[in-house]
């Protein structure tokens, strides 16, 4: 997946919003097929990020760090691109951005205080498909689980705000692990904890520090809003060929 234009090499990769991708491996409108329905076909357990993959936050979560960035270390906020860091925890961004520990923890609850202003003006809303796709899996028998890297308190107030929150049995965040994605472990932890069968699971992701976690545990994986998967993944343009798919079944 391409990252933003100018990105530095290495830079986490993020797919463009789902209206402007293009391309030809999942063409808009297209029936997905071939790989993906390969990909999912008898897996039980679906293990969903949040923030980019069901509810589009990208632009709330970059607006919330741009202005912590702009009171508490201004002269950071030239260079600070959040594209580059897609996909990792608030705090794990704060340290990289200081190398003062209390300033990186003020900024990353300046930044979480933020966001949790903007999810409540309602800036942070559900993907087209997202609810359809996880009621259908409902319906079709599968286990949906949430493993996200966002705070805990900012992923409960997506949750309620989109009312997504029943459509999962369990819920993993960066405050439960000691490690955050592109680690392996974030993945692996959540597989342990709900005593999930990597061969059973299939991951939906839409970053490339998130697909690096799950293929890293093992684990068959979706890159969903992108024509252009990070390695190992394979690309799902939107939600709702997801949810055609499943309908088909």
């Amino acid at each position: 997946m391409s990252g933003p234009t100018g990105a530095a090499p290495g830079a986490v990769q993020r797919a463009p919003s789902p209206g402007a991708v293009r391309g030809s491996a999942v063409g808009a409108g297209a029936p997905v097929a071939g790989p993906v329905a390969g990909l999912v076909a008898g897996r039980r357990v679906w293990l969903c990020d949040l923030d980019g993959t069901l509810v589009d936050s990208f632009p709330a979560h970059e607006a919330a760090f741009r202005q912590a960035v702009a009171e508490l270390i201004p002269a950071a906020l030239p260079s600070f691109r959040y594209a580059d860091h897609a996909g990792a925890s608030t705090a794990e961004v704060a340290a990289l951005l200081t190398g003062d520990r209390e300033v990186a923890a003020r900024l990353a609850r300046r930044k979480q205080a933020l966001y949790r202003e903007f999810v409540a003006a309602g800036r942070v809303r559900p993907f087209p498909g997202a609810r359809r796709l996880l009621d259908r899996l409902s319906a079709r028998g599968r286990v949906a689980y949430l493993v996200t890297a966002g705070s805990r308190g900012s992923v409960e107030r997506v949750l309620a705000g989109s009312s997504l929150g029943a459509c999962f049995r369990g819920l993993l965040t960066a405050d439960d692990v000691p490690v955050s994605k592109p680690d392996p472990e974030f993945y692996g932890l959540a597989c342990r904890r709900w005593g999930v069968d990597p061969a059973e699971a299939v991951v939906l992701e839409d970053s490339a520090h998130g697909v690096a976690s799950a293929v890293g545990a093992g684990l068959a994986t979706l890159h969903v809003h992108t024509t252009e998967p990070a390695p190992g993944a394979v690309a799902v343009r939107g939600l709702e060929d997801l949810v055609s798919l499943l309908e088909d079944k």
